[in-house]
């Protein structure tokens, strides 16, 4: 093949794979293909999912499992400066807000040394615990919370 041959014949399988994928996105969900100014936001059903707001925690299902938030976290930010959590969980604030303060394995490193601060590992909160939410699963299951639990 001649060298501009080539270069048509990628130009076209180019223009033809980002049509796909536009066309592949609009069609998912009936929304519009999200371009790079988009916000995740504008084109989430996050909100569809109704989150309960400061209630008492659901009990857990599974032996080590993470504890459910049972509060809101929007506009909770996380970042590697700044984590909204520890302002309320906090070992020298729980108290004073009310929080479950966090627990003493979060201040452990992966070699079990204890830390004076969490360690960076448990640092990112909703990496394990999500908000609590009181739907319907999404598929029909027959799950049983473990033994020890119930």
């Amino acid at each position: 093949m001649k060298p501009r041959q080539l270069i048509t014949l990628a130009a076209a399988a180019g223009f033809a794979a980002v049509s796909v994928c536009a066309t592949a996105q609009t069609a998912s969900k009936g929304k519009p293909a999200r371009d790079s100014n988009t916000s995740i936001e504008a084109t989430s059903d996050a909100d569809s999912l109704r989150t309960e707001r400061d209630r008492p925690p659901i009990a857990r299902d599974f032996v080590q499992q993470p504890p459910l938030i049972p509060h809101t976290t929007r506009g909770y930010n996380i970042t590697q400066n700044f984590n909204k959590c520890i302002d309320c969980h906090s070992w020298s604030r729980y108290q004073e807000t009310g929080a479950t303060k966090i627990s003493i394995t979060h201040f452990k490193d992966r070699d079990g040394r204890e830390l004076s601060n969490v360690s960076p590992r448990r640092y990112f909160c909703t990496s394990c615990h999500v908000p609590q939410t009181d739907s319907k699963p999404l598929v029909s299951n027959q799950f049983k919370p473990a033994t020890g639990l119930r």
